[in-house]
């Protein structure tokens, strides 16, 4: 199995297992990350849901390039970036908070996956960033629609996006994307982010998470993620694109 996802305490916890792929995403994570999403929301007992990576090498390295990279065409790349665009929207629009626990580098895919969390807390020198477009591509999995919708700042967002670097965290915490940051253990670092939402019942939680919800929704979120996963499927196409991850699979090897 290549993820786990089991109760702890008040909450749930989705752990992605592929430690020795950087804990890259395949259809097998998937899937059971969108299994984990229906279970959440209809489970009522929860108080929060929270995304992690096993080890401390990645939190999430982004979509596993040695599988998709098999995906040539605008045509073949469209379902695969839907499929995990529509879970991540999904997951953003869960009736309870959503914490991204990045306990390794969250780079691509995987700033993607923690940006449309709610809150996302960060191991002291962990780095995480957009970097897709180093590959020639831009986000794909709705992460550029999550950012700018959630940021206060389009500035700062936009300079995340485009300098497609990976970023400390010391400055992913002035920039307001990390919400705190935290030295050792991730699960004592989540228990003390979550100890002051034990003592408020958790139907105050869901009543201003469904208003965080009607915010994005109002903002136009779904329509702009479906547009993002069209303008990458039309940039995963060109030569650009696949002579650079050419160049990093081989750069790997």
């Amino acid at each position: 199995m290549v993820y786990r996802f089991e109760k702890r305490g008040s909450g749930a916890v989705f752990t992605i297992d592929r430690p020795e792929k950087r804990n890259a995403i395949n259809e097998e994570v998937m899937d059971g990350l969108s299994a984990a999403v229906e279970a959440v929301k209809e489970d009522e007992s929860l108080r929060y849901f929270a995304v992690t990576g096993e080890g401390q090498s990645a939190f999430c390295s982004g979509g596993d390039l040695s599988e998709f990279h098999k995906l040539r065409t605008e045509e073949e790349a469209a379902p695969m970036l839907g499929k995990m665009a529509d879970i991540l929207l999904r997951m953003s629009l869960l009736p309870v908070p959503v914490i991204a626990l990045i306990d390794g580098h969250a780079v691509g895919g995987g700033c993607e996956i923690a940006t449309a969390c709610d809150f996302r807390l960060v191991r002291e020198g962990v780095k995480c960033g957009f970097i897709q477009g180093t590959l020639a591509i831009t986000t794909g999995w709705g992460g550029a629609s999550h950012l700018l919708t959630k940021s206060g700042r389009q500035d700062t967002a936009l300079r995340m996006l485009t300098e497609a670097r990976p970023m400390e965290a010391r400055e992913l915490l002035e920039s307001g994307w990390a919400t705190v940051l935290f030295p050792g253990d991730k699960f004592e670092a989540l228990d003390r982010f979550v100890e002051p939402m034990e003592r408020v019942h958790p139907s105050v939680h869901r009543a201003y998470k469904k208003a965080a919800v009607r915010r994005l929704l109002s903002a136009g979120l779904s329509g702009q993620v479906r547009e993002e996963v069209a303008a990458c499927a039309r940039l995963w196409e060109a030569d650009v694109h696949h002579e650079a991850v050419d160049r990093f699979l081989n750069k790997k090897k």
